[in-house]
Formats: structure tokens, sequence, C-alpha cells
């Protein structure tokens, strides 16, 4: 029995061992054949990732193309921008704007003065109700106390009518006083509008400066792919 139990330990320690052995060989074989498969295909140690880099002639295609679509962009760009600029300079343009601006402004305070129409619509709507009143206080065709009712309604109006004329004589006083202000200050409000002017046109001069930059970098970019390796 004794030599039977040494026996198998014996032959389980050389099982294991087989194991342990057998394992150790499988994985070095994967190890070589991933390190086989890497090289073929230019991914392991001291290759690049992807294809071949490109070949001078393919770099030299790709910058041309890329200049060729950048081209009616940049005409595009200079052609808009002179056209800017022309209206942002043209004098009689911003004095055409400015003058429709204060004939809009005579409009308004003529029509906001104080003998003006607006200053009338208030006194055109008590003048209505007055004139309702006094009719219903002779009318005979309502009973006495239906009479009564639409007087109450009419009275109603009235004060509302008052309210909401006052309301718009305020509006319109301060509104007419604000107009004046700007009529005094016409010349000033002209430069202004001037100087906006000139302000756009050096926006778009600075647009357009960084357009042919940009091109220009495609550009070179360009006839860096035209010169022959090692030159």
């Amino acid at each position: 029995m004794a030599s039977s139990a040494v026996a198998w330990r014996v032959a389980r320690r050389l099982f294991v061992t087989a194991t342990l052995v057998a394992s150790l060989a499988v994985t070095a074989q994967v190890r070589a054949d991933e390190s086989t498969s890497a090289a073929g295909n230019g991914s392991g140690p001291g290759f690049s990732l992807g294809s071949a880099p490109p070949s001078p002639v393919e770099e030299f295609s790709k910058q041309l193309e890329d200049f060729q679509k950048s081209v009616p962009d940049l005409n595009k760009s200079i052609q808009d921008s002179a056209s800017a600029v022309d209206t942002a300079t043209d004098i009689g343009k911003a004095r055409a704007a400015i003058d429709q601006l204060r004939e809009q402004v005579s409009t308004l305070l003529a029509a906001v003065s104080d003998n003006g129409p607006v200053s009338q619509l208030g006194s055109k709507a008590l003048q209505h109700i007055h004139t309702k009143l006094k009719t219903l206080a002779q009318e005979q065709r309502f009973r006495p106390e239906e009479r009564q009712f639409l007087i109450g309604q009419w009275q109603r109006l009235e004060a509302e009518t008052e309210n909401a004329a006052k309301e718009l004589g305020d509006a319109r006083s301060q509104f007419a006083s604000l107009l004046q202000i700007l009529q005094s200050n016409e010349d000033f409000i002209d430069e202004l509008v001037e100087i906006r002017q000139a302000e756009k046109a050096v926006e778009v001069i600075r647009n357009l400066t960084k357009n042919i930059r940009d091109a220009s970098a495609q550009l070179n970019k360009l006839i860096g792919s035209i010169k022959p390796p090692g030159a």
C-alpha cells in the first residue's frame, strides 16, 4: 500500500510538470506567430501603421487639387470684398440713407406735434361721446330704464376715453421731444453713420487678408511639392 501511494504521488507530479511545460511551449509559439504577423504587416516595432507614405507625385496631386478647389472661393471673396468696400465708402449712398431717415423723422414729428393729427384723436372721440349723451337725453324711443342704462354706458366710455386721451397726449409729447432732440443732432448723427460704414470696410479688409494668407499657405505647400526629393 505504501509503495502504491508513493507511485501515485510521483505520477501526479510528472503530470503537472508536463502540463506546465506544454503550456509554456504553446505561449511561446503564439508570441512567435504574433511577432511574425506584425512584421509582415509593418505594424511591429520600427514600422508605422497604415499604408506607405504618399509618393512625391501623389503629394503634388493632392496639393494641386486642394489649391484648385480654393481658387474659386478666393476669387469670390475678393469680388465680394471689393463690392462691400465700395458700398461702405460710397458717401452718396450714406447721405441718401441719412436723408431718408431725416424725412421720416420730420413726418413723425409733424404727426405728433401739438397741432398734429395725433393730438386731435382724443378730442374727436370725446366729441362723439358728448353728442351721443346729448342725443340720448332727449331720446323718446326707449323706456326710462333703458335710456338710463344707455346713458350710463356712454358715461363710462366718456371717462375711459378721457383717461386714454390723456395717456396718448403724454406719450405724444414725450415722443415729440425726443424727435426734436434727434433733429437737433442730425449733423453729429451723420458723422456717426459714416464712421460705422468705415468700420465695416475695415472688417471686410481684415477678412480678405485672412483669406489671402490661407491661400498663400496652401500655395506654398503646392510649390514645395514641386521640388524633387533632396533638391
